[in-house]
């Protein structure tokens, strides 16, 4: 299905965001009631003119004196009071309104952002195949500070421009029936030009969203990258693909302005037709005595503010515009389906014995062929296995699989018994300890990785989980020791470092169920023999999935599966499997520089 066909299938954005903040209803007609009584006030003052004017022109045949207020000075002292009091208000009315409008702005994107990244980590791992962290990024900062500009400002003007033209209209036909309908002329025109520049000017914002994602997207793509930028010189390259990104998203904003510029100065002459006629006609009326001069003023002041905000229409709908693009994307973000669903299942970790069968499973990856295919294993518990085989054999794809990133396709797989989509998600994961090649540490201390996912740990405790990890040793040797700062994805440490924080990690989250993918792949020699060492004392009474291209880190598992697309093809200890002289002794023999399998031993 095309944007386009989705676009008109979904409820406009404006219902789409109302729906949204319905918890906030109350607070937003706060807001709205008083923004309407701050430009009732706000009208006020050209009706207070007239009056004076019929003070001083009609005295005591003025409205005033129809009070009961015959003395002049006492009817101007009057209208002096109640200009006070309705200013006073009027203030008040302005302060209540922001507060409540910029409150209930920061209340909304608080929680859209928060509910959006939420529903981000909800989604399966599929989800990000085809999208950038920079496209994600930009819908979770950018579109959502572009609506909360317009809550904070563009939804007060609309209702003040609405309210205006109501009550306007309504003093118009009360005062002076005759030329009310010359006033009220422009503004089925100005209606009209508003509703047809936004019909054009929301797919030219869509345009402008979609383009500064693509920006965003390249400039975090750059930033991850520019060690590899770098290295390789291609600084001019990068800086040039950025010059076409942002020339895109240049041309794409003045395609929007060329066209939203143009609103103000149409609408100011159609203004002016309005103006004028009442300027003209109704001073023709007070000439020939048939309104007054006081009334006469109240018009004209009362057209200037009924026809003059209409110029900032303009403003206002380049904001909802740009406010409403944003809306979509972050509504259809948070309306993109979840496909893992959390079973129902508790299985507290000190329950978990670990016994992990995989039955008859089968997966394959959008739009490619199988990487497992009908595969059967059986996982003691408290045992130690290992699984092997070339690069693309589906060894990490079990991993995912087990940790449900991805579902089984055909077939189940069973912990305890238990098959794992029954499992809450939650304690089927905290079951599960992964050390993974591909370590990722965040910016904070040594002791703050380490302690990740085990928020309520000691000092005590993270220090003896890295002495298990035999990294003690380097990190009391670092400037500021555990609270050293590792730098953005752990650039300060050295990837031996790296990963043994990762496994003390691990360690310390203590799971009955531990696997290792590819461990030590990226380490040296004297790294790997003080990870081997920790990894003998962790994977002692907890089932362990051992994952690896180096076999001499794997030579005591227990069972030894060899995966060769999809399928396991060999099984046995490493002994067995050499005897066997297949796919195993062939790659032990490569990897050991040995080309007679009776050295072998």
């Amino acid at each position: 299905m095309s944007q386009q066909q989705k676009s008109k299938q979904s409820p406009h954005p404006l219902v789409r965001l109302m729906k949204y903040g319905r918890r906030y209803r109350v607070l937003i007609w706060q807001a709205v009631t008083c923004s309407i009584f701050n430009k009732i006030f706000d009208l006020a003052p050209p009706a207070l003119i007239g009056a004076a004017v019929d003070v001083v022109v009609q005295r005591q045949d003025s409205i005033i004196a129809k009070l009961g207020i015959t003395d002049i000075f006492g009817q101007l002292l009057f209208l002096s009071v109640l200009s006070a009091l309705v200013w006073g208000l009027e203030s008040l009315f302005q302060y209540t309104y922001e507060r409540l409008w910029r409150n209930l702005a920061q209340n909304i994107q608080h929680d859209l952002r928060l509910d959006a990244y939420s529903h981000i980590q909800d989604l399966e791992l599929a989800y990000f195949e085809d999208r950038s962290t920079g496209t994600l990024l930009s819908i979770l900062n950018d579109d959502v500070n572009q609506l909360e500009r317009f809550l904070d400002i563009g939804a007060n003007e609309i209702l003040q421009v609405i309210t205006t033209v109501i009550i306007i209209s309504g003093a118009f036909f009360i005062l002076t029936p005759n030329t009310a309908w010359m006033a009220m002329l422009p503004i089925p025109f100005i209606l009209w030009g508003s509703i047809a520049f936004q019909n054009l000017l929301a797919p030219r914002y869509g345009d402008v969203r979609e383009k500064v994602s693509l920006l965003n997207s390249r400039l975090a793509n750059n930033l991850s990258g520019i060690t590899t930028i770098k290295s390789y010189t291609t600084e001019r390259y990068e800086i040039e693909r950025l010059r076409v990104d942002s020339e895109a998203y240049r041309q794409s904003n003045q395609r929007a302005i060329k066209l939203s510029a143009a609103f103000v100065p149409l609408i100011r002459i159609i203004i002016l037709a309005g103006f004028t006629a009442i300027l003209l006609f109704g001073g023709m009326e007070v000439v020939e005595g048939r309104l007054a001069v006081g009334t006469y003023s109240v018009l004209v002041f009362l057209t200037q503010r009924l026809l003059w905000p209409l110029t900032r229409l303009g403003q206002t709908l380049d904001l909802y515009q740009r406010a409403m693009a944003s809306t979509n994307r972050v509504m259809n973000l948070l309306d993109t389906p979840i496909a893992i669903h959390s079973g129902n299942i508790a299985l507290p970790v000190s329950t978990i014995k670990g016994e992990i069968v995989l039955d008859n499973i089968s997966f394959a990856y959008q739009e490619r062929y199988p990487v497992i295919e009908n595969l059967s294993l059986h996982i003691p518990a408290g045992k130690t296995i290992a699984i092997v085989g070339s690069t693309g054999s589906g060894k990490s794809t079990l991993v995912k699989l087990l940790l449900r990133l991805y579902e089984v396709q055909r077939g189940r797989i069973t912990l305890d018994g238990i098959d794992i989509n029954d499992i809450i998600l939650y304690d089927l994961r905290r079951g599960i300890g992964l050390v993974s090649q591909d370590v990722f540490l965040f910016h904070g201390s040594v002791r703050e990785n380490i302690a990740y996912g085990s928020p309520d740990a000691t000092i005590d405790d993270i220090m003896m989980a890295a002495k298990a990890a035999e990294a003690h040793e380097f990190i009391i040797k670092l400037p500021q020791g555990y609270d050293t700062i590792v730098g953005e994805r752990g650039q300060k440490l050295s990837g031996g470092q790296r990963q043994r924080i990762s496994i003390a990690r691990a360690i310390l989250k203590d799971p009955p169920i531990l696997i290792l993918d590819e461990a030590t792949s990226a380490v040296d020699n004297e790294t790997e023999a003080a990870i081997a060492r920790s990894l003998e004392k962790i994977t002692q009474n907890r089932t362990t999935i051992a994952i690896a291209h180096r076999l001499s880190t794997i030579r005591h598992a227990e069972c030894i599966y060899v995966l060769e697309y999809g399928q396991i093809v060999e099984r046995g200890t490493h002994e067995e499997l050499l005897e066997k002289e297949g796919i195993y002794a062939n790659l032990w023999r490569v990897q050991t520089g040995i080309r007679q399998l009776g050295l072998t031993h």
